[in-house]
């Protein structure tokens, strides 16, 4: 086998056995750790700790001990989340999370670097285009990288679902309580939810030495079978980002000078909004405390599932449709799911429409994470680097306020703030359309995809 090839696999599987543990115990949180909201606390102080992390350490710690060596450092990181998992408290969880969130910036930035150098040195060996050795090299790694969500989601339903007398009581007529009527002074653990659904802490010590032994299993693959590339015959290359490391931070705070992307952060925080309250609010409060926790990763299956497929379609529709139909269709689509779950009386009786929700959230995912991300790489073209890092910080923050106020405010209030968002999100971002379109006459024919596009939707 190739060695570029073999490393390119080491890193995605060692990727997908890290993330099938962490997707699994993210998906769980505000279940399993629901007692003052530890859970979805922890979430929080994760992506918080991220936001911190991506702006100072990655260049350093890459530089000091090599791509491969940071991300077997980062993994670790992972690791003791999982372990803080066993015995979960305000003392145990939170410094493992910030521990996590501290390594997660420099695991991506490392795992990208990786791929780019290893893409970009195959290319010169063999004459071929760069550029198209590392689409290929990130297209595999993401193959295998996005199939974590359905593992471990999967191996926690298994593992539940062996609860003694495990299932919902369908005789259990009050489930009032559920849905968008929970309320943090609400138990919905009494009277709604029968103690069958509890799972016994021996199946949870089960499920966390499984997904502690996935991380471990990641951090030994990583270790023995990546090799190491030397960053010493890039060595004018790290000159260039030692000097501008300190540039980064300002140049993404100057980013925001450009009208553009100042109304587009309703829209990126909105992406945080949208996915913190389907792994933190759906899960706990309509499927855990009606049918139980055991069905959690199979609702997230679906979710995973339908985001992946459907990132795939909308990844070519919009070469022939363009991303204005397609944002449009998103916002309608999570507005009427939104309205829908407010109205929405959740029953053990209504089975498959626990999974129609995740299905069509998954749907809106795929066009927001797509879209959004190809909408930043053609606005700020000659500022890549800058805008990507708000995109990252905006996300981010979006994550850390939906998962900061989910122990605090009823869930009907959380879809009402969801709700007001995307409406924002949606006409700031039309605003930004109307920009281009403003601008798309006085450019050359290159803008004019732009002009004809905007036409077309708003004929």
């Amino acid at each position: 086998m190739d060695r570029n090839l073999k490393n390119i696999l080491v890193v995605s599987f060692g990727f997908l056995l890290l993330f099938t543990a962490f997707g699994g115990l993210q998906s769980l949180q505000s279940s399993l750790n629901a007692d003052e909201g530890l859970g979805v606390a922890s979430l929080s102080v994760i992506y918080g700790a991220l936001i911190i992390s991506s702006m100072f350490i990655p260049p350093i710690l890459i530089k000091k001990i090599g791509c491969k060596w940071t991300i077997v450092a980062s993994m670790c990181c992972y690791v003791t989340y999982s372990l803080g998992n066993f015995y979960p408290s305000w003392y145990s969880l939170i410094p493992t999370s910030v521990i996590l969130g501290f390594g997660g910036a420099p695991l991506w930035a490392a795992k990208c670097t990786y791929l780019t150098l290893s893409g970009n040195r195959y290319a010169e060996k063999a004459g071929k285009v760069g550029k198209d050795i590392v689409n290929q090299y990130f297209g595999l790694f993401f193959l295998i990288f996005q199939s974590s969500g359905v593992w471990g989601n999967l191996i926690s339903s298994l593992i539940f679902g062996q609860t003694p007398n495990a299932g919902y009581n369908v005789s259990v007529s009050n489930y009032t309580h559920c849905g968008a009527n929970d309320c943090p002074n609400v138990d919905i653990s009494s009277g709604n939810v029968t103690s069958s659904t509890n799972p016994t802490r021996s199946l949870i010590y089960t499920l966390l030495g499984i997904y502690t032994g996935s991380g471990v299993l990641a951090v030994a693959l990583i270790s023995v079978f990546l090799d190491n590339i030397d960053l010493k015959n890039e060595h004018q290359k790290d000159e260039i980002k030692e000097e501008s490391f300190w540039k980064k931070i300002l140049e993404t705070l100057l980013q925001l000078r450009d009208k553009r992307q100042c109304l587009l952060i309703p829209l990126t925080m909105y992406s945080g909004f949208e996915q913190g309250f389907l792994a933190g609010d759906y899960t706990k409060s309509y499927v855990t405390c009606t049918l139980g926790i055991h069905f959690v990763g199979y609702v997230m299956i679906c979710f995973a599932a339908t985001n992946a497929i459907c990132s795939l379609l909308f990844g070519k529709l919009s070469q022939y449709t363009g991303r204005v139909p397609l944002f449009y269709l998103a916002a309608v689509t999570n507005a009427a799911t939104i309205i829908a779950l407010l109205l929405w009386k959740p029953h053990p009786n209504q089975l498959p429409v626990f999974f129609v929700f995740p299905a069509l959230w998954g749907m809106s995912d795929a066009i927001w994470q797509t879209q959004t991300n190809a909408l930043y790489g053609v606005l700020f073209d000659d500022h890549k680097e800058a805008a990507f890092a708000n995109y990252r910080l905006w996300e981010s923050l979006g994550f850390v306020i939906a998962y900061g106020y989910s122990t605090f405010i009823c869930v009907s209030v959380k879809l009402y703030i969801l709700l007001s968002v995307l409406v924002v999100s949606m006409v700031l971002y039309e605003c930004v359309e109307y920009l281009e379109y403003k601008k798309a006459p006085r450019v050359t024919s290159e803008k004019n995809d732009n002009d004809s596009q905007y036409k077309q939707t708003h004929m």
